[in-house]
């Protein structure tokens, strides 16, 4: 039988996109917008679209378990699956929900499956772009159906181009990554969506992406899609990055040489 499951994951994601997700970009009322914990937004486009998703995935996978950001804000032990036996979801129903709720770009829906505590698929997807990455362990990635392999070769230190999230970095370290900015092509601030910098590393449009903040939805489709084109996320240690881990620090870059370049020049010891 042929297994159709990136093509069936990629589905949900555009009907929720088509069905939830965009028929409410710019048109939330006051009462569609509220705060789940301080500084942290919630829409119902957000709550709308994880039902959606929640759904369909449990079709797909009976028994399987759905770790969901909205489902994990009303109960946080749901956490304890990302190390469990079995298969496990994790779904961001809108990854950039400030910039959603604020009617700008970007936001993406975003999936990963994790098989007996380790990820083995993900699905990224930018609506308005409309622009569609998956990957499985052992089978690459693909972008817009397209297999996708990141460049080996590393561009001279000054013209080096990524994020760096910097808001919630300490701040003798943001400090320090702000100095070693200067020595790179450009140091991007980040677009508030986690999906969107994933993507951008995907296609060129930058080498890598330093985050601080690393909630497993965020990052466990990103950093999945990333590995399976070719290169590297690890914690700022140069440990891997597991979903369920909860340190603080997140390196992404297209290869090892670029991984090495940046974090000496960000985060020199």
């Amino acid at each position: 039988m042929v297994d159709t499951l990136l093509d069936d994951v990629a589905g949900l994601l555009r009907e929720a996109a088509d069905r939830v997700v965009l028929p409410l970009f710019r048109h939330l009322d006051a009462a569609d917008v509220t705060e789940k914990a301080p500084g942290e937004l919630v829409t119902v486009a957000d709550r709308r679209a994880e039902e959606m998703i929640s759904a369909g995935l449990l079709r797909l996978r009976p028994g399987s378990v759905v770790v969901g950001e909205e489902a994990v804000a009303d109960d946080p032990d749901l956490l304890r699956h990302l190390r469990a036996s079995g298969d496990v979801w994790l779904v961001d129903p809108v990854d950039g929900t400030a910039n959603f709720a604020a009617g700008r770009r970007p936001f993406a829906l975003m999936v990963s499956l994790l098989t007996d505590g380790e990820p083995v698929a993900a699905w990224v997807f930018d609506p308005l772009a409309d622009a569609l990455a998956t990957a499985r362990t052992g089978e690459g990635t693909y972008l817009d159906g397209q297999p996708l392999h990141l460049p080996d070769g590393a561009p001279p230190m000054g013209e080096l181009r990524g994020a760096a999230m910097t808001k919630f970095l300490p701040g003798p370290s943001r400090r320090t990554v702000e100095a070693g900015g200067a020595r790179l092509g450009e140091l991007l601030p980040g677009q508030h969506c986690a999906g969107r910098e994933y993507l951008d590393v995907l296609t060129g449009h930058q080498q890598f992406v330093l985050f601080w903040r690393t909630l497993p939805w965020d990052h466990g489709p990103g950093t999945l899609l990333v590995r399976a084109a070719g290169g590297v996320a690890r914690r700022l240690d140069g440990t891997d990055y597991h979903p369920a881990d909860t340190e603080h620090g997140l390196l992404v870059a297209v290869n090892e040489k670029v991984w090495t370049d940046v974090h000496t020049t960000l985060l020199p010891t």
